[in-house]
């Protein structure tokens, strides 16, 4: 047991240029939502603990105050937490989220890219991966902070462009 929450506090996602997983989860209205259908767009895919918290709505919001300039660069957003599709729903309401959230219940989607977990709650720490229109990771960012992030990624991602392939 101590060696399994030990190893969850170590093991960080995925390293740059390394390929995404293709994997899926149900987004607020519980539809199904593959990785791969957004492949030849970059992808976003920011990891927070829990709908309605005080760091997680400032990080949507500042992710949703953001989002025509994540639109003119073609960046698809996706939030993914273990609440149900029912709270998600609710949290994209309250606070006009323009993007969809996955319902990661049981963990697998957050596992596959290596995101950690709170032990004992679950809950996955404030990380995120950058992905690239290939679906490479262009960057894992570990210990977010909710209000910078927005801006942050948008600046890897323009770098990230600037980089011939």
């Amino acid at each position: 047991m101590m060696a399994s929450i030990l190893t969850s506090l170590i093991l960080a996602g995925l390293e740059p240029g390394t390929a995404a997983p293709d994997v899926s989860a149900p987004n607020q209205e519980g539809q199904l939502v593959r990785l791969s259908s957004f492949k030849g767009r970059p992808v976003l895919l920011f990891f927070y603990p829990k709908d309605d918290t005080p760091g997680c709505t400032r990080q949507a919001c500042t992710l949703r105050d953001a989002y025509t300039r994540y639109q003119k660069q073609g960046i698809v957003i996706l939030g993914v937490s273990r609440q149900d599709p029912a709270s998600h729903k609710a949290f994209i309401e309250k606070h006009k989220l323009p993007f969809d959230l996955l319902a990661d219940e049981d963990g697998s989607f957050a596992k596959a890219f290596g995101v950690r977990s709170v032990p004992l709650f679950g809950w996955f720490l404030r990380q995120s991966v950058l992905l690239d229109a290939d679906h490479k990771v262009v960057k894992f960012f570990d210990d977010v902070d909710p209000g910078a992030h927005a801006e942050e990624v948008l600046a890897v991602a323009a770098g990230a462009k600037a980089q011939p392939r």
